[in-house]
């Protein structure tokens, strides 16, 4: 009976629930960092909502996925801002448009929220950008109306950047989260960067589990800066995955990096990465699961629409055989 309830026990856990995480919301179905968006996601039965955090100029934290926000707000149609459009450096990288940093918060209160795809297109001009503080009193009301718990799954964008102009993100990012309880390695909560350096430091003040995002191509932007030479390929080979383990409790790849793609576009091999990143005791998450044909697989389509909606619940189901431990998705429903 012993041996029974031994086996019984290590095929629970070896069939663990990965955690479905909303990627900006739902934002496949509404514009993304909107508390509408993050709701619909909660009902969908998202486990996490993912808070991209960027600054405004009078110190607040806001949920965008970029501090420029010509696409995903209608800024554009403000005649009163018109003389705020300007050129940035951001990452090595030029770009023109209106920035999170020299608005303040009652200001970009007056813009409205715009999808990326077709389905949160039909509702652009309807919805709020909201801070980090509205979403965390949201979700704190979310668990009581749906009795469960939900996690919060925050970036910090261009930390290397923001801190450089005066704004660095991570000190507001753990007063805010501490204001609503969320401390401690137990909470639900994950922080992600795409940086390595502001992890490393966030290491020192917080026991709140940190996961560094990697790319498949590039370097973390704060290394780029002090010269370094290794990249995020660097990061997931076995001396990587075991210098991240010493600060983060997870690792969130691209996909393509898990399960590569045929010359077809079909699924092809797992690349071991899952098992290596489990191998050094880390979890691993990954981003971004999309429903519209344009993002899946040739057999997973519906039919020629780039925007029409395939068969994502089929890539996931993939990724989780192979032994994924989250996933970041548009569509939380389908995940």
């Amino acid at each position: 009976m012993k041996r029974f309830l031994l086996l019984a026990a290590l095929s629970l856990s070896a069939w663990a629930k990965p955690l479905v995480i909303a990627h900006r919301g739902a934002s496949g179905y509404l514009p993304e960092h909107t508390l509408e968006g993050y709701e619909l996601a909660v009902r969908q039965g998202a486990d996490y909502v993912e808070p991209d955090l960027v600054p405004t100029k009078d110190g607040h934290l806001v949920a965008r996925h970029e501090n420029d926000i010509s696409e995903t707000t209608n800024v554009s149609a403000h005649p009163e801002f018109a003389a705020r459009k300007t050129t940035k450096t951001v990452d090595g990288h030029q770009v023109t448009g209106w920035f999170t940093e020299d608005f303040t918060l009652a200001e970009l209160k007056t813009l409205r929220a715009r999808g990326r795809n077709r389905a949160s297109r039909a509702y652009d001009g309807r919805f709020q950008i909201v801070t980090f503080e509205e979403v965390l009193r949201a979700v704190r009301a979310w668990e009581k109306q749906y009795k469960r718990t939900i996690g919060v799954y925050p970036e910090t964008k261009h930390p290397s950047y923001f801190r450089r102009i005066g704004h660095p993100i991570e000190e507001s990012m753990l007063a805010i989260l501490g204001r609503y309880g969320y401390r401690g390695p137990d909470a639900p909560v994950f922080i992600q960067s795409f940086e390595v350096g502001n992890l490393k430091k966030l290491k020192t003040m917080t026991e709140i589990p940190l996961v560094p995002l990697v790319d498949d191509a590039g370097a973390p932007q704060d290394w780029v800066e002090a010269g370094r030479k290794e990249t995020y390929a660097d990061m997931v080979r076995p001396a990587g995955l075991a210098e991240v383990a010493a600060y983060a409790h997870a690792v969130s790849p691209y996909k393509l990096m898990l399960i590569r793609r045929n010359p077809d576009g079909s699924l092809g091999a797992n690349t071991g990465l899952i098992e290596a990143a489990h191998t050094a005791g880390l979890k691993v998450h990954s981003w971004t699961f999309r429903s519209e044909n344009q993002y899946l697989p040739p057999a997973l389509r519906s039919n020629g629409d780039p925007e029409g909606n395939g068969n994502l619940a089929e890539e996931v189901k993939a990724y989780f055989e192979a032994g994924l431990d989250g996933v970041f998705s548009n569509m939380p429903d389908q995940a």
